[in-house]
């Protein structure tokens, strides 16, 4: 079989039925095979980034690999971001990338890129593959890295002569031996035991989940041991989902825009269960302030994460689905007690709330808090990066694992449409609905044709506010109100400070996203004031097909509560000041 054909083959043999990407010259042999492939089937995004973003979006939404193919140079540097925003929130993909003849590396050849380089620190793992006989153990232990472990995208280049290079006796590997690679799963029984005799002494017990939880399956175990235990729950945002919006124990997302309930838990507890977390900066502040007053418990499948920002005083290394199973049998029950009376008062004296009035502007919490009113529970919901993530994180109404995607660690505008027609690949049988901002859009805005080909059902919710909204409120709390560079708007009637050097911009919003939508045979929408909101919500869930909602917000709304910048949880802007 040649190289080319022995991808395909290894692509059906690791149970492969969709990928994403997009053709050119050294990789086309692959192409070739894939003509004549009807189990596999390819969706031709237009840009190798919204390809990667896709692939990420049916990986998250469905538990599988997601699998990327591009060609060399530009078409492999284009996926750079999304590999990156795949490594950082632990998404298991596997990106196939083109690569110039053999004798031609290292001559600067066309479209040469080195991509093992360029990949080294923002993937799990990387190949290049120089024999055609290595081709398919590599692409085996890819897979296996990819979803075992803690998840995560690999990246195997290939060179052209190594597709078109016929290999005899080919067979696929049936396992793979790999001896540095042995991830830990079940977790020390003892130290377990010593967090079940940890909880039983603990007067004010706190769980803080995240995306360990859901990429384990754990989500099951977490609600069983909050039914036995009573234990207060904060969940990041890669875990939300995890445990449903009206959980009694759920006390919302920590950090700088967590609930105050959830920050004044972490600021108050005396023991800390960390799972599937890794103590990113958004959520513990400065360091040396997070939960100092706390005994804090880190359980991790990934040992390099334990003790890595947070010292951990009792450290478990081992999938969250094992230890959480095991910790719920171990542990006693518990009733509820004066700390959850706290962890309840605190929920109920600091709701997250809004004032939506009949005739102001839209408020954009407001077309979220819609939303749950019309939207099917069972939705998959996927945000871009902005103000509006942060607002769906406060207001959806989450209830299942893998049902809300969004790009936490690296935080990438443009991820949201791209990731949102990945999921509607991966479940066809759901509802889809990605929200977005007018800044993040336009950063993938091209993937709107690859929607309206295939007819993706896509539900795209657009909150503009004509800026590049959480910069500009960094901007205003912290910089003198200086709007540098963020306006996207540019017309006559913008704040002077925002206006720009062209005083004859016109005053439209630009661009208008109707007739992009339009342009695009994508059905546009547009809602300008709050009585139109609902009845624009309910027509657009009601078409068939892709879907653009355009909901003309509020300029200047902020996401509150906020935590400054290098402050401690306890540290809140409420808005109130």
């Amino acid at each position: 079989m040649k190289g080319s054909e022995i991808v395909i083959d290894a692509l059906k043999k690791e149970g492969v039925d969709t990928v994403f990407g997009y053709p050119g010259g050294v990789i086309i042999p692959i192409f070739d095979v894939l003509f004549s492939t009807p189990e596999i089937h390819f969706l031709l995004t237009r840009h190798e980034q919204g390809a990667v973003h896709a692939a990420d979006g049916y990986a998250r939404s469905t538990g599988k690999v997601g699998v990327c193919m591009v060609t060399s140079g530009p078409g492999a540097t284009n996926t750079i971001t999304g590999i990156a925003t795949a490594r950082m929130d632990s998404s298991p993909l596997v990106i196939i990338s083109g690569q110039v003849h053999t004798n031609s590396i290292g001559t600067d050849a066309f479209q040469e890129t080195d991509m093992v380089g360029l990949t080294r620190s923002i993937c799990k793992h990387n190949y290049l593959v120089k024999d055609v006989a290595e081709l398919p153990k590599t692409i085996k232990e890819a897979f296996f890295i990819a979803r075992t472990g803690r998840p995560g995208p690999v990246s195997i280049d290939l060179p052209v002569n190594v597709l078109n290079t016929r290999l005899k006796n080919y067979t696929y590997p049936e396992t793979v031996n790999l001896p540095g690679y042995k991830p830990e799963i079940k977790g020390s029984l003892m130290q377990i035991e010593k967090l079940a005799s940890a909880v039983e002494r603990s007067q004010k017990p706190l769980l803080y989940t995240g995306g360990g939880i859901v990429s384990s399956g754990a989500s099951e175990n977490l609600l069983e041991l909050l039914d036995k235990t009573r234990i207060p729950v904060v969940v990041t945002l890669m875990g939300l989902g995890s445990v449903p919006f009206n959980h009694p124990c759920f006390l919302g997302m920590p950090g700088m825009h967590g609930t105050i309930a959830a920050n004044k838990a972490l600021s108050e507890c005396d023991l800390l269960i960390a799972v599937g977390v890794r103590f990113d900066d958004r959520v513990t502040g400065p360091r040396h302030t997070f939960a100092q007053q706390a005994t804090i418990a880190h359980i991790d499948i990934d040992a390099a994460e334990i003790g890595k920002n947070i010292r951990a005083d009792l450290p478990i290394v081992g999938d969250a689905k094992f230890v959480l199973s095991e910790l719920c049998n171990l542990v006693k029950p518990r009733l509820r007690d004066t700390w959850n009376e706290r962890a309840e008062y605190w929920k109920e004296k600091y709701p997250l709330k809004y004032e939506q009035s009949e005739h102001g502007d839209i408020l954009p919490q407001y077309v979220i808090d819609a939303l749950n009113q019309v939207i099917d529970p069972d939705a998959v919901v996927i945000t871009d990066v902005g103000q509006h993530q942060m607002w769906t994180s406060m207001f959806h109404h989450y209830r299942h694992p893998r049902h809300f995607l969004s790009s936490g660690g690296l935080g990438t505008m443009g991820f949201g449409l791209p990731a949102a027609i990945g999921a509607a690949m991966g479940n066809p049988d759901k509802q889809v609905v990605c929200i977005t901002g007018d800044g993040g859009l336009q950063m993938n805005i091209q993937e709107l044709a690859t929607a309206a080909i295939n007819r993706f059902p896509v539900k795209i919710i657009v909150i503009n506010n004509a800026y590049l909204g959480m910069v500009r409120q960094w901007q205003e709390l912290f910089w003198d109100k200086k709007y540098s560079q963020v306006c996207l708007k540019r017309g006559p009637d913008c704040p002077p400070e925002c206006r720009g050097l062209n005083e004859n911009c016109p005053p439209d919003y630009i661009p208008d996203f109707v007739k992009v939508a339009e342009a695009n045979s994508v059905k546009g929408l547009r809602a300008s004031k709050p009585a139109d909101v609902i009845p624009i919500l309910k027509k657009g869930l009601e078409e068939p097909g892709p879907v653009l909602m355009e909901f003309m917000v509020s300029r200047e709304e902020n996401v509150l509560p906020m935590v400054s910048a290098g402050k401690p949880l306890t540290d809140i802007i409420t808005g109130e000041e």
